[in-house]
């Protein structure tokens, strides 16, 4: 199984910056799970995660990425180093070369462009130095906001899977958007 390559330096684009999640992000992600008591609905997840938890899947972000199990990247506004959302690759198919990607940003910075534009250099970094075909993003179908950002960033929306995924206990319906090396002609991150 390929793994994911080491970055030199985070992929910058005049939207948005990506880099390695790091322990340091820690703060800002529980600020943004305080700030929108629903962001870890969205995620999927039971409840908001707690600063050990998020320090353990930081202690693992390594592994996973040398193993070509998943990469987790911080979003950054251009210039800055404090985290202002998250993207996360995972459920990496390398065979079929295709991985899916799943995303959030802080309440403050929102519909600032930085989901697209962060969803635009990730799908680059994929395509061009991962060798992926497919992205794909999986959404609850009344998520507006996500499905526009995806759309912006020019994913092709795909239509609803219906009880496709568990989360909470319970069966859920998903929409699915998906990004291909075509959608980005002329993208690509910046190697500075």
């Amino acid at each position: 199984m390929p793994a994911f390559p080491d970055l030199s330096a985070p992929l910058r684009s005049p939207g948005a910056e990506l880099r390695f999640c790091a322990e340091r992000d820690i703060p800002e992600v529980l600020i943004a799970h305080q700030d929108d008591p629903q962001l870890h609905l969205r995620l999927g997840l039971e409840r908001p995660p707690s600063g050990a938890e998020l320090g353990r899947r930081s202690e693992s972000d390594t592994a996973l990425r040398h193993a070509g199990e998943a990469v987790r990247f911080t979003i950054l506004t251009p210039g800055s180093d404090v985290c202002r959302g998250q993207l996360d690759v995972h459920r990496v198919d390398w065979e079929d070369r295709r991985a899916e990607a799943g995303i959030w940003v802080a309440p403050q910075v929102r519909g600032r462009g930085l989901a697209p534009s962060a969803l635009r250099l990730a799908g680059a970094w994929l395509f061009d130095l991962c060798g992926l075909a497919r992205l794909e993003l999986l959404t609850e179908p009344d998520n507006a906001a996500m499905i526009a950002a995806a759309r912006r960033a020019g994913l092709t929306p795909e239509g609803v899977l219906h009880a496709y995924l568990r989360e909470r206990g319970r069966r859920v319906d998903v929409a699915v958007l998906s990004l291909l090396p075509a959608d980005l002609a002329g993208d690509g991150p910046d190697p500075t």
